[in-house]
């Protein structure tokens, strides 16, 4: 279990450091002169694009909106965010519900020919709904009116490697086409990019392999749904991912302290913040009471 979790936190750290919806009418830079103007919602999207830039990075203008460490579920745009919106060439964004005031937002830009990227609209079907699993505290009932809308899709799509991939090939298409004179660096970036990805994959799954045990414990809101998919972990959690419930009931607590005696978990696990109270108080309630509680990093609210 230490080794499965001292490798994933650190390949989570390498993953950020390492670092669709659009318009069909994109149009090649005017002249040497212009600026790409590129601007992420959050700083996986922010990265990709660095990444994908290279040297020619230090001469486009790369905006990252959530650079003040604000949560991704908790973001609104002001007034700045909007007028750089409306400006760019490339807006990139995840388009899940957090995202609900982007439609709002476009439909001020300046920009007709601005590319836009729907991170959940690249992946396509392969965007996977919000589970509930065993002992997760479930969410408020949804109103008649609530369900008809669809299936709530998990927004957490950065959090796979494979993922990242994926949309770094397809940014680095996108930006290719705004920017013809340098698409074929652009590529070269993005494959060299995908190596390391592929690098960081394969030690993921090798770890895997050889763990004795393959499943985590979340005293909090689980947004690895993603990563565990991709190595085929099991896991339990007070929470699903874009959950905005702070407190767990009695029942939650005292099924995933009873989990972590079963399972012989020595870790606890929570997400970025500074208060783990839930993962504490699962540790206080099972046998052993001498759980580690460690935390990894969703990239939600990393700034640049």
């Amino acid at each position: 279990m230490k080794k499965l979790i001292a490798c994933l936190l650190a390949g989570l750290m390498i993953m950020g450091a390492l670092t669709a919806c659009s318009s069909t009418n994109a149009t090649t830079k005017t002249s040497n002169n212009d600026k790409l103007s590129v601007v992420c919602t959050i700083f996986p999207e922010y990265d990709w694009v660095k990444e994908i830039l290279g040297s020619h990075g230090d001469d486009e203008e790369i905006t990252l909106l959530l650079d003040n460490g604000v949560d991704l579920h908790s973001y609104q745009p002001t007034a700045d965010d909007i007028i750089k919106i409306s400006n760019c060439d490339m807006f990139i964004y995840v388009g899940g519900e957090s995202d609900q005031w982007v439609e709002d937002a476009l439909k001020e830009a300046k920009n007709k020919d601005m590319v836009v990227v729907n991170l959940l609209e690249v992946l396509g079907d392969t965007v996977k709904e919000e589970e509930v699993v065993e002992g997760m505290e479930s969410e408020e009932e949804e109103t008649q009116a609530d369900s008809e809308e669809g299936p709530e899709y998990d927004e957490h799509v950065w959090l796979s490697l494979k993922n990242a991939k994926t949309f770094s090939n397809y940014i680095a298409s996108k930006l290719g086409e705004i920017d013809s004179a340098n698409a074929a660096d652009y590529s070269a970036n993005a494959d060299a990019y995908g190596k390391k990805l592929d690098q960081l994959d394969e030690s993921y799954q090798q770890v895997v392999n050889s763990a004795k045990q393959n499943t985590v414990l979340f005293g909090d809101r689980f947004p690895f749904r993603y990563l565990s998919d991709d190595y085929g972990l099991t896991y339990y959690a007070a929470f699903v991912g874009c959950s905005a419930e702070t407190e767990a009931s009695f029942d939650t607590i005292a099924f995933l302290s009873k989990k972590a005696d079963e399972l012989g978990l020595n870790t606890v696990l929570t997400i970025e913040g500074t208060k783990h109270k839930i993962a504490e108080t699962i540790v206080q309630n099972t046998k052993d009471k001498n759980q580690t509680v460690r935390t990894m990093d969703s990239m939600q609210s990393t700034t640049a």
